[in-house]
């Protein structure tokens, strides 16, 4: 199981209006390009042996037809899975991160806000808070044995620390019991220790005492082997700012008047019925999205406490609206985006870049272009910067439409322990991943 993504990235061309305003490229993902890709690098050897090792699509065997979807290795009994932690290096010692803990959080967080993932830049770096992480941390049925640290023994100082939290996925017509994997971070100071495998292989041994044997995880970087292939794409809210921090840049024929200009929105949401979304809208948004996400070859299923939790809005975490219809009160659509700030590194001015992330939305009366800039209007509103959006689902039509410009750097999702014997193209992933 791997590491989180690299920060979205950033999106160094603002649009000409002149020229046509952001054209999706025809940037095509096949096993074939990603295996020639993988196979003309040299960065990550170390990984590939590791990846070698695990049950997961190895290179040499795209294009296999004669292997079977499904799982790659069946499960064990659970008396013959390995009862003992693994083996850290001598100064280390394995620890529990209690999340309800108020010192445990700050100390997760401080970890992640100065070691997690920066972009290729060094501009930005993720800046999770710590409600934000409570909430991607204690889903329904979470398990707390699965919030993992390494303490140096001498001064327990947290210097690692990786995740899992349980998930239903449906993969074609089977919905598998899987983990989530996320938030693998090493301290800075001792990447060259080799401790990420060990974590990796740590996080898998708990997940598998829970009778779970299958994963889901994203990277920033090729492994082997994705499940599908995604771009960031980023939707500017406030250009001066984005171009003063190094996050965007003024194009050959542009200005910042020109930019303001272009990406102004319109001052209130055009969608009749659009309200936050309440407790008593759960089981309408549940019946949305589950019949939604079955469209989807990979998508998780979610339950009405499952709902209740990711979606129901908190501040400055995450945010969600619904469309309910003036006539008969059903609710007909929703929308919702989180909260996650970079940290701004190196700039006298700016300490903190606001960004919204869409999360899931359901369109079936009203366009999703339209519920999209609606969104944006909101997060406008709120002072975020930009808005984020992958291109999964059915988000590619209002990529073109309002004005995201597509980012520098991919996302690929994985899967441990399953295979499927094509990738996918994004608009067949119905998953989101914090």
């Amino acid at each position: 199981m791997a590491d989180k993504d690299a920060p979205s990235g950033s999106n160094k061309d603002n649009p000409d209006p002149d020229s046509s305003v952001n054209p999706l490229s025809n940037f095509k993902n096949t096993l074939g390009n990603i295996v020639q890709k993988f196979q003309d690098s040299n960065l990550l050897n170390q990984q590939h042996k590791f990846w070698e090792t695990q049950p997961v699509g190895q290179f040499k065997d795209v294009g296999n037809s004669s292997l079977p979807e499904g799982p790659i290795e069946q499960p064990t009994l659970l008396s013959e899975v390995k009862q003992e932690p693994y083996n850290l290096p001598n100064l280390y010692e394995w620890t529990v991160c209690d999340m309800d803990s108020d010192d445990v959080c700050n100390e997760v967080y401080v970890l992640l806000t100065n070691n997690y993932v920066e972009d290729d830049d060094n501009l930005f770096r993720f800046n999770y808070s710590k409600e934000f992480l409570r909430w991607g941390l204690r889903p329904p049925g979470y398990f707390r044995s699965w919030h993992i640290g390494v303490r140096v023994k001498a001064s327990k100082k947290l210097v690692a620390f990786i995740t899992g939290v349980p998930v239903k996925m449906r993969v074609r017509d089977e919905v598998v019991q899987m983990a989530e994997v996320n938030f693998l971070c090493v301290h800075k100071k001792l990447r060259s220790k080799r401790l990420a495998p060990v974590m990796i292989k740590e996080i898998t041994r708990r997940i598998h005492l829970e009778n779970i044997w299958q994963a889901a995880y994203t990277a920033g970087v090729l492994l082997p082997t994705p499940l599908a292939t995604c771009q960031y794409w980023h939707r500017t809210l406030n250009p001066k700012k984005l171009i003063d921090v190094g996050f965007s840049r003024l194009g050959d024929r542009m200005t910042m008047s020109r930019a303001i200009k272009l990406y102004k929105l319109p001052s209130s949401t055009v969608t009749p019925g659009l309200r936050k979304m309440e407790a008593r809208d759960v089981p309408a948004v549940t019946r949305l999205l589950r019949d939604y996400l079955s469209r989807f070859v990979v998508a998780p299923t979610f339950d009405d406490a499952e709902v209740e939790h990711w979606l129901l809005p908190q501040e400055n975490v995450i945010e969600s609206y619904v469309v309910e219809c003036l006539e008969t009160r059903e609710i007909t659509d929703f929308f919702s985006f989180y909260t996650l700030p970079s940290s701004i590194l190196n700039n006298p001015n700016y300490s903190t870049l606001k960004a919204a992330y869409t999360f899931y939305n359901v369109s079936t009366s009203t366009p999703l272009v339209q519920l999209t800039q609606d969104a944006l209007i909101i997060a406008k509103q709120k002072d975020f910067d930009v808005f984020n959006a992958l291109d999964i689902m059915e988000n590619e039509p209002f990529l073109k439409e309002l004005k995201f410009g597509r980012g520098d750097g991919q996302l690929y999702y994985y899967l441990y322990n399953y295979r499927l014997r094509d990738a996918l193209r994004p608009s067949e992933l119905g998953l989101v991943m914090l």
